[in-house]
Parts: structure tokens; C-alpha cells; sequence
């Protein structure tokens, strides 16, 4: 009886809310793809496919806006899908429409630091796009189950860990930012003590 209630109440509620107000209930209450199902207002669509860690589905629902805060949105979410290029375009556009916003600048950096780096050779991270020519298993190895990376037979750099650590890393992409950032600088420091 008590369920039959429940689901009365939802049925009445969904009744006399639009499906704005239904995608801010699901989003208020951390069911970010229900918001966005909900949602008709693409930046609040694209906000909950953004807190669902679907990035892709939110660049492609920011771009039905041409302001500057859904380009900057947009560009968060290209940024955190890998494709830098993207990013790059998105925070430009919203540049040019609000040229002292300084968040856009430093993410607009930070993309074109990150696609620097996969062109580097060994400057590879978790979520590029460059992908193996080719993965092979060995079934014939004796292995304890676990995993290990190694760099040509050599034991792993402090440097090396903490990359590999921060690839392997599965947070919240705020948390992700943050870790990254406290990452760049203590690299930046042990680069100005040499």
C-alpha cells in the first residue's frame, strides 16, 4: 500500500511539473541521466550528461547553444572526452565572446598543454586518443594476476608512478582537475630546483 502511495504522489507530481522542473528534481537528487532524459533546457541537458561522465553526449548537447557559457561548457566536456582540438575551438569561441574570462583561459591552456603532450613521443596519457597499433597476450606467461608496467625492463621513475597513477586515477572530473593540477606544479617546482 505504502508503494501504491509512492507512486501515486510521483504520477500527480509529474503532472503539474514541467520537464525542467522534473530534470532539476532528478539532478538535485544525483540521477544525472534521469535529469538529462528530462531536460528540454540544452545547458541543464548538457550539465547532467556532463555529472554522468557522458562528455560527449554533453559537447554535442552544448553546442545547440551559441553563448558563451554553453562553448565553455562544451569545451569542459571536449577536454575531459580527449579531444583536444575541440576543446581548443570551444574555449576560443567563448573567448571571443567574453574575452576576461579567466577560467576559460586557463582551461583553453590546459587543453593545448594536454595535446602538446600526446604529440610528444612518450607523452602518452589515459585519455588520448591515440590508441595501440596492436595488443597481444601472452597466454603462456606465468603471472600472479597482477598487472605490472615496466619501461623496457628498467624499474619505474618516481615520475613515471605518479603518471601512472594519475591514468589509472577514476574520480570525479573536479577531483580529476585538482589532482592534476597539484600534479603540474610539484613537476614544475622539481623542473626549477634543477
Amino acid at each position: 500500500m505504502k508503494n501504491f502511495i509512492i507512486m501515486l504522489m510521483a504520477a500527480w507530481s509529474c503532472l503539474w511539473l514541467t520537464p525542467d522542473q522534473q530534470g532539476q528534481r532528478y539532478f538535485e537528487r544525483g540521477e544525472f541521466v534521469r535529469a538529462a532524459e528530462a531536460f528540454h533546457d540544452p545547458l541543464w541537458q548538457g550539465a547532467a550528461w556532463y555529472r554522468a561522465g557522458e562528455f560527449l553526449k554533453a559537447a554535442q548537447i552544448f553546442a545547440r547553444r551559441d553563448s558563451a557559457e554553453a562553448q565553455y561548457n562544451q569545451g569542459n566536456a571536449w577536454l575531459m572526452h580527449g579531444d583536444y582540438a575541440a576543446a581548443i575551438i570551444s574555449y576560443n569561441r567563448a573567448l571571443e565572446k567574453h574575452p576576461d574570462w579567466k577560467q576559460a583561459a586557463d582551461n583553453r591552456a590546459i587543453a593545448v598543454a594536454r595535446a602538446k603532450m600526446t604529440e610528444l613521443k612518450g607523452g602518452e596519457m589515459g585519455d588520448q586518443k591515440i590508441g595501440a597499433d596492436k595488443i597481444v597476450f601472452d597466454k603462456q606467461a606465468k603471472n600472479s594476476g597482477q598487472d605490472t608496467e615496466t619501461t623496457g625492463g628498467k624499474a619505474l621513475s618516481d615520475h613515471e608512478i605518479q603518471a601512472l597513477w594519475l591514468r589509472r586515477v577514476q574520480t570525479r572530473p573536479a577531483d580529476f582537475l585538482k589532482a592534476k593540477f597539484a600534479y603540474q606544479q610539484a613537476s614544475q617546482a622539481d623542473t626549477d630546483k634543477q
